[in-house]
C-alpha cells in the first residue's frame, strides 16, 4: 500500500503520541494507533490499521519498556507470568477478529473501551499495595487474567495496555506505576504475537510501522519521564489514564455507529 508522503509525516506526528501514551500509561498506544491511521493518517483498509499498529505499538513498547525497568518499575515476575497467559489467547483473539467486519470491530472496540475507562476511573482513590509480588495464591488469577487479556488483545489487534494495567492491578493488587512499567512485557509480547498472525495475512505495511516506530521513540522519552512525576499525585494517573480511555472511545464509537447498524 503507497501512501504520499504527508501521510507519512502524519504518521511520523501520530507515532509520537502513541508513544508518549505508552511511556505515561503502559497502554492506550493502541487505542490511539488504531484510529490515528484511519482517521488522521488515512489507512483505507482497517484491518491493515489494526496490523500496522500491533507491530508498532509492540515495538515502542520494547523501547518504554527498557525506560520504566532502569527506574525500577517493573515487576518481572508478575509481568512474565501475565505475558505468557496471554500469548496463547492473543492467537485465539486474532483469527476470530480478521474474520469480522474492519468497522463493526472499530465499534466493539469502542465500546470495550469505554467500560474500562469507567471501571479505572472508580478505582482511582485504590493506590495500591508497594512490594506486591506474584505468590502461589496469587498466580491462578493472575493467569486468569493474561489469558483474557491476551484474546482481547488479539481480537481487537491492539498492544492491550489499556486492559494490562487494570489486570495486573487487579490481580496482584500492585501500585498504577508498577503497573505500568510491567504491562510493557505483556503489551510488547501480545502485540507481536497479533502481529505475526496479521503479517502472515499481508495485513501490515511496513514502510508506516517504520515511521510510527520512529515517532513513538521520541514521545516515549518524554511519557516516561511524566509517569514518574504524576504518580506523586494520589490517583493522577487514573484519572488521566480513564479520560483518555473514555475520550477515544466516544469518538470512535461516534465514527462507526452508523456502520455498526448496517
Amino acid at each position: 500500500m503507497l501512501l504520499d508522503p504527508v501521510q507519512y509525516l502524519l504518521g511520523i506526528l501520530s507515532g509520537s503520541l502513541v508513544g508518549l501514551s505508552l511511556g505515561l500509561f503502559g497502554g492506550g498506544g493502541s487505542i490511539l494507533a488504531v484510529p490515528l491511521m484511519v482517521y488522521v493518517v488515512g489507512v483505507p483498509a482497517p484491518h491493515i490499521a489494526v496490523g500496522t499498529s500491533a507491530f508498532a505499538v509492540a515495538a515502542n513498547a520494547a523501547g518504554n519498556l527498557l525506560a520504566h525497568a532502569r527506574r525500577g518499575n517493573v515487576i518481572w515476575r508478575c509481568a512474565l507470568i501475565y505475558s505468557a497467559a496471554g500469548i496463547l489467547g492473543a492467537f485465539v483473539g486474532s483469527g476470530l477478529g480478521k474474520a469480522l467486519d474492519g468497522e463493526k470491530l472499530l465499534f466493539l472496540f469502542a465500546l470495550l473501551m469505554g467500560v474500562v475507562g469507567v471501571l479505572m476511573f472508580r478505582s482511582r482513590r485504590n493506590p495500591g499495595t508497594p512490594g506486591a509480588t506474584c505468590n502461589r495464591e496469587k498466580a491462578p488469577k493472575v493467569l486468569a487474567y493474561g489469558a483474557a487479556t491476551g484474546a482481547f488483545s488479539g481480537f481487537f489487534g491492539i498492544g492491550g495496555g489499556f486492559l494490562i494495567v487494570p489486570g495486573l492491578v487487579a490481580s496482584t493488587g500492585m501500585p498504577i506505576l508498577n503497573a505500568i512499567g510491567s504491562s510493557l512485557v505483556a503489551v510488547t509480547a501480545f502485540g507481536l504475537t497479533t502481529a505475526i498472525s496479521y503479517a502472515f495475512s499481508g495485513l501490515v505495511d511496513w514502510p508506516l510501522a517504520a515511521v510510527f516506530i520512529g515517532g513513538g521513540l521520541f514521545g516515549g522519552l518524554v511519557g516516561t519521564r511524566l509517569a514518574g512525576l504524576l504518580s506523586a499525585g494520589r490517583g493522577v494517573l487514573h484519572i488521566a489514564f480513564a479520560g483518555l480511555i473514555i475520550l477515544v472511545a466516544l469518538y470512535m464509537a461516534a465514527r462507526t455507529f452508523t456502520t455498526f447498524l448496517q
